[in-house]
């Protein structure tokens, strides 16, 4: 059983430290914010791990999450845990500043969001099997391009595991999916038009993530090991699963970038279709950043795998997106380089009510109060989405001032959901 003792410094700023048994430790950047107590107690069997090193960083937005806790940064050292980056691999943001402004746009927007619900495929519908409205029918060409230029590696990635040449890849590729995933037209606070996204790797990344997960926790059980969770289960550098995941996951880390780029340019084009918008350019600020990965970086001398589940690269200078909820303020942030919390930052405000229980404690009156004045659906079925399921977002960027600065706030007035 773990002991913690915590440390707060007397300025009572900057990261909260969590010492656990044997030396192990978290470093919170969550001032200000509710924490529930299973999300610290994942914290702390993740920073548990041998290989972690040197510890584990939780951002304000964290909370409880299936594998590892959402809102964490996990470096480690010749292994890798597949469920902590999990099965929604590459989901991250994607956003572009246009040059329209507010005036530009028509009064009703009620035709622009039923535009991008028809040019991007959303949601889901028969079981995700055959006629699914969130996956392609007829592949569009320009979808078709960039499928055949991931195909190459993907014959790779299938050569280690052939059923997942079965899972849904090329139809999905373009499309949005479910959950928290949306389609979002934006102001700043100039009043310009920015389109803003979220999504991942669809029906392969979960097919590749599972596949892993799997294979991570039969060798955990060949190894006669125990863990407080078998979703710890890891893959050890050097062996034949850890080198194919490293591969795999790195592909699909590019499908989800191109999954997102393609959604934006079928967004945009439904925008400059709109009868009445002038023609405009989309290229003065893009931004395309995972929040769901793994990757090889150097921190404190060492080459690491630094798995953020739920968190943004926040490199001196580089660009992030952090959104709110549907109702409320999302932020263009820029990196401080900060080195503590391994150069990140929050990917979002984080949940405070599971999906089960927003949907028995928030009404649709409160939904419908909360996102006034956003062009969305205002049914039960995004009930679990609506902004109270949602930590204050204005507190979250508090508590990481020292992470990122603020380069532009952006307030929504379209929402597409999947």
């Amino acid at each position: 059983m773990s002991t913690t003792t915590t440390t707060e410094s007397e300025a009572n700023t900057g990261p909260i430290e969590r010492v656990v048994n044997e030396g192990a430790k978290i470093v919170a950047w969550t001032r200000g914010v509710p924490v529930e107590d299973v999300a610290w107690l994942q914290l702390e069997r993740s920073a548990e791990l041998p290989f972690v090193y040197p510890y584990v960083a939780a951002m304000p937005d964290v909370h409880w999450g299936m594998g590892a806790t959402v809102g964490s940064v996990i470096p480690t050292r010749t292994a890798i845990v597949p469920a902590a980056v999990g099965v929604d691999i590459g989901c991250g943001m994607m956003a572009v500043r246009t040059s329209l402004e507010a005036s530009d746009l028509p009064t009703s927007l009620a035709q622009l969001r039923t535009a991008i619900e028809k040019a991007v495929p959303h949601g889901r519908s028969g079981n995700g099997k055959k006629g699914d409205r969130g996956a392609w029918g007829d592949v569009p060409d320009g979808v078709d391009r960039i499928w055949a230029e991931l195909s190459v590696d993907f014959e790779r990635v299938v050569a280690d595991a052939p059923h997942l040449a079965r899972a849904n890849h090329r139809n999905h590729l373009g499309t949005l999916g479910t959950g928290n995933h949306f389609v979002e037209v934006c102001l700043d606070e100039a009043q310009r038009v920015w389109v803003m996204l979220h999504s991942g790797s669809r029906g392969i990344g979960n097919a590749i993530g599972t596949t892993y997960i799997e294979r991570a926790k039969l060798a955990l059980r060949r190894s006669n090991r125990e863990l407080p969770d078998e979703n710890l289960a890891w893959l050890s550098q050097g062996s034949p699963d850890f080198d194919a995941y490293v591969f795999a996951v790195s592909w699909v880390q590019r499908f989800a970038m191109e999954n997102r780029a393609l959604m934006m340019r079928a967004t945009l084009n439904a925008l400059q279709k709109q009868k009445g918008i002038p023609k405009f350019d989309a290229t003065e600020l893009v931004v395309n950043c995972h929040h769901n990965y793994v990757a090889s970086e150097t921190h404190f001398g060492e080459e690491l795998f630094v798995t953020r589940k739920g968190a943004v690269r926040a490199g001196k200078g580089e660009y992030g997106i952090i959104p709110g909820s549907m109702g409320a303020k999302s932020f263009i942030v820029r990196g401080k380089g900060n080195e503590r919390s391994l150069c990140s930052c929050s990917h979002g405000a984080g949940r405070t009510m599971s999906r089960a229980d927003a949907k028995k404690r928030i009404t649709l009156a409160d939904h419908r109060r909360d996102t006034e004045g956003v062009e969305c659906r205002k049914d039960k079925d995004v009930i679990d989405e609506s902004p109270k399921a949602y930590k204050d977002i204005d507190a979250v960027m508090a508590a990481q001032r020292d992470l990122v600065e603020v380069v532009h706030t952006l307030k929504q007035i379209v929402c597409v959901k999947g």
